[in-house]
This record gives C-alpha cells, structure tokens and sequence, in this order.
C-alpha cells in the first residue's frame, strides 16, 4: 500500500471534521484508530488521492474491506457502497428518532448500512454516551 503523504492525512482529516465518514463517529471518542480509506480500493484501481480517499473507523473499514457494491437487504439488488466524495450523506441516510440508529433511506444507504454494519453494539453505545453529553448527532 502506498505511504499517504501527512499534508493529504490533514486534508483528509480536516474535511471530515475528524468523523468516519461512514458511521459518523467522532475519532476523538472512539477505542479503535481510525484509517485512510481508499473509498475505490486500490485492488480496483483505486488511487491515493484526496478525491478518492475518506476518514474512516477501524470498524467501518474492517467491514468495507475492498468492497464497492453490495446487496440492498431490501430489494436484494447490489447497489454502490456510499461515496463521501460523491454522495450526500443526508440524501442516503438519517438517524433514527433516539439518534442511536443510522437508518438506509436509498439502496445505497441499506446496502452500506449492512455490508459495513455501521450501528455495530460499540457504535450505538457510543452515540447514547455522546448524546448523554449533547455531542451527538454531529452536524453534517
């Protein structure tokens, strides 16, 4: 794997305003580290550029792997993973009404939701400890 350059890690960090772009947990509160993800793997051609890298949780990482589409549990067609560079996160997702929850409103939101299993058990007592200290749900 290529060595990203700390200038593109900032960048990468910076704009997304230190949360996985995926499950929307803050770094500065999570147990695991958190990972410069190659939103289009380099398995697939991917490359390491600002465009095609996103901040991700060790968790949501673990869960993508190289993956780019996968299955809508609801229709079961593959659908595109969701896109931090191209997606609005809005438009695929929303929390559900306690904010413990992030919900698939789109094939790509249901797809990503289960194949990265972004309300894992740690993640949803995570946002309730978040949402105890009024640091959650962030502001996208």
């Amino acid at each position: 794997m290529p060595k990203i350059p700390i200038s593109l890690q900032r960048i990468v960090v910076e704009r997304a305003k230190g949360y996985c772009e995926y499950c929307q947990l803050p770094a500065a509160f999570s147990a695991s580290s958190f990972n410069f993800e190659h939103i289009i793997p380099l398995i697939k051609e991917g490359l390491t550029t600002l465009f095609n890298l996103a901040y991700s949780c060790g968790g949501c990482n673990a869960h993508k792997k190289d993956k780019i589409e996968a299955p809508d549990p609801l229709t079961r067609q593959l659908a595109p993973l969701f896109n931090p560079r191209t997606d609005k996160w809005s438009e695929h997702f929303q929390w559900s009404e306690d904010n413990l929850h992030i919900i698939g409103i789109t094939p790509i939101g249901r797809a990503t939701v289960n194949r990265l299993k972004v309300n894992r058990e740690g993640n949803v007592n995570l946002r309730g400890l978040l949402i105890l200290a009024n640091l959650h749900p962030p502001s996208l």
